[in-house]
């Protein structure tokens, strides 16, 4: 599908199987959040990448498959709004806050230049 922004060399999108699919090199993963837990453990396993999801650091899978093993978390200032494939802003917020998990130093050099607001802390697992 057309995206207003380079994201990624390569997207797996339906009605490819991402979770199925070997994934290669780095990974950005903003998984649906209806699904996240799944997505963050085959993140955790593949261990390459930053993943987008929700900043709900109680949940199971936070402690399943972040904690352990992430390299650093981007706590991202205020609520996302999302855009849509032609670039116009969605009216709503994302409905609670967010995160960027990254996964390897490299990752986290990456969210450290962002420029993105927020608190980026190093997790020590």
């Amino acid at each position: 599908s057309p995206r207003p922004w380079p994201t990624a060399e390569r997207h797996i999108e339906l009605p490819e199987d991402g979770l199925a699919d070997p994934w290669q090199g780095r990974v950005w993963l903003n998984p649906p959040y209806s699904a996240a837990a799944q997505w963050l453990k085959k993140m955790a396993s593949h261990h390459n990448g930053t993943a987008l999801i929700f900043a709900r650091t109680e949940t199971e899978m936070w402690q399943k498959w972040v904690w352990p093993v992430a390299h650093s978390v981007l706590f991202i200032a205020g609520r996302l709004h999302f855009c849509f494939p032609d670039g116009s802003r969605a009216v709503g917020n994302a409905g609670g806050p967010s995160a960027l998990i990254a996964y390897t130093p490299e990752d986290t050099d990456i969210l450290r230049s962002s420029g993105i607001a927020g608190a980026l802390v190093r997790v020590t697992s």
